[in-house]
C-alpha cells in the first residue's frame, strides 16, 4: 500500500480526497499547516506528497523542497485553477506535475499512478518469508496460492509489510486501523485479528516465523536478527 501525505487546509476537500484515496487502496495521512507537513516527512516514510500551496501557516514550497531534497520522494501540487505562476514555482522546485482544483476524482487518481510508475522506486509488491502482498493488485499469496483475508486483516498485514522490520505497538495498530475498520476496535478485538492473521499466514501460527511478537514491546513482521 502506497503512503500518501496530503498537506491541505481546506477540510472539506480534505476529507473527500482522503475517502477517495483509500478507497483506492491508498493510505494517506494529512495535516493543514507548513511546520506539520515538514515534522511528518522527518518522523515517517511517505511515497508521494500531494501539496496545496496555500496552507495554515505559510505556503507549500518549503514543505516541496525538502520532499524533493532531503527525502526524495515525488510531488504533486494542488493549485487553485490558473494559478500559473504557483505552477511555474513548483516545476522549478522540482514538482513532478500538478492539478488545478477543482480536480476530476479519476485524473488526480491517474496522476499519482503515473508519477508514482515514472518513480519506480516505490515497491509494488513486498515478500516476507512465502507470504507476498502485491499493493497494486490487492492480493496476497503463500507459496504462489492466493489467501483470502477479511478487510481489516488485509489491513494489518499491510501495515506490518510496510513497516517491514519496525516494531509496532499496540497502541499504534489501533490508531492506524481505527481510520479503515468500519467496527470499533479495542485491544481484545486486536488481539483476536493478529491470531486469526497467523493461523493464515503462519505454517505453525504457535512458533511465527513471519509476525513476532516483541514482549512489552508489539509485534514486528520479518527477520528477528
Amino acid at each position: 500500500m502506497f503512503r500518501i501525505l496530503l498537506a491541505e487546509d481546506d477540510r472539506g476537500i480534505v476529507e473527500n480526497l482522503t475517502a477517495l484515496l483509500t478507497q483506492e487502496n491508498f493510505f494517506v495521512r494529512s495535516v493543514s499547516g507548513q511546520g506539520e507537513a515538514l515534522s511528518l516527512l522527518a518522523d515517517e516514510s511517505f511515497d508521494l506528497l500531494l501539496l496545496d500551496i496555500a496552507l495554515s501557516d505559510g505556503n507549500g514550497y518549503p514543505v516541496c523542497a525538502a520532499a524533493k531534497k532531503k527525502y526524495h520522494m515525488p510531488v504533486i501540487f494542488l493549485t487553485a485553477s490558473g494559478d500559473e505562476m504557483s505552477v511555474v514555482t513548483g516545476f522549478d522546485m522540482g514538482a513532478d506535475d500538478y492539478i488545478a482544483k477543482p480536480f476530476r476524482p479519476l485524473e488526480l487518481i491517474s496522476r499519482i499512478r503515473n508519477v508514482l510508475r515514472r518513480y519506480g522506486q516505490a515497491e509494488s509488491t513486498i515478500t516476507i518469508g512465502d507470504v507476498q502482498v502485491d499493493f497494486l493488485r490487492g492480493t496476497v499469496t503463500k507459496n504462489g496460492k492466493e489467501l483470502f483475508l477479511s478487510a481489516l486483516e488485509y489491513r494489518l498485514l499491510l501495515l506490518f509489510f510496510h513497516n517491514k522490520g519496525m516494531i509496532l505497538s499496540r497502541d499504534r495498530l489501533l490508531e492506524e486501523i481505527w481510520d479503515a475498520s468500519g467496527e470499533y476496535v479495542n485491544d481484545n478485538t486486536l488481539t483476536v485479528y493478529i491470531k486469526r492473521l497467523r493461523d493464515k499466514i503462519e505454517e505453525d501460527p504457535q512458533n511465527p516465523t513471519i509476525l513476532h511478537t516483541i514482549r512489552g514491546l508489539g509485534y514486528k513482521a520479518g527477520d528477528m536478527g
